[in-house]
């Protein structure tokens, strides 16, 4: 075989190989923009539709799951990333975004053992550290709520109920505001 036949045979391989990675991408950066010009709801159409043909996705998946937040469709966005971890158990990215989503709606058990399975995957995930202690806050909050409904009277628990709430308003702000959307694209 001749060099230039041989490179003919790997330049057809290659856009055999590379070209549905490449549509893919192109694909997905349409969805991107879509949604950056606050058109969640195009968006979702076009990744939905791209889904048909490549149901395993995980980056469209992803995006789809955060573009039904976009669109409070919260339920449907836990259905996609669990179904993501399940798929796909070494991506740490979808655990923690389903922990954001679990303790949105007060979930804070499975939102601790989603993040803890995140953070097991990737051990220096910063945004996972940064979500658990979250979850750990609030689960100190009820507590220490708890315990105050149980003994009102019990010296020091109304000042760590008050600083543990100090700590937690910004962030409860902030999420309600950003809606929780995914914080990170899986690679795969």
């Amino acid at each position: 075989m001749t060099l230039r036949s041989l490179l003919t045979v790997i330049a057809t391989f290659a856009s055999i190989v590379f070209t549905p990675l490449t549509a893919a991408a192109d694909e997905l950066a349409d969805v991107t923009r879509l949604r950056r010009e606050g058109q969640p709801a195009a968006a979702l159409e076009k990744a939905d539709q791209f889904l048909v043909a490549q149901p395993k996705d995980a980056q469209m998946r992803f995006a789809r799951a955060s573009l039904l937040v976009d669109l409070n469709r919260s339920s449907e966005a836990v259905a996609v990333l669990e179904s993501l971890t399940e798929d796909y158990p070494d991506l740490a990215e979808p655990y923690n975004n389903v922990a954001v989503l679990y303790a949105s709606s007060g979930e804070y058990a499975k939102a601790r053992s989603a993040l803890e399975q995140a953070l097991r995957l990737r051990p220096a995930y910063a945004t996972a550290h940064e979500n658990l202690g979250d979850v750990y806050a609030a689960l100190a909050a009820s507590s220490y709520a708890s315990a105050l409904k149980a003994d009102p009277a019990l010296p020091g628990v109304q000042g760590k109920l008050a600083q543990v709430r100090q700590a937690v308003a910004p962030v409860a702000a902030a999420s309600s505001a950003a809606a929780n959307p995914p914080t990170a694209t899986p690679t795969r």
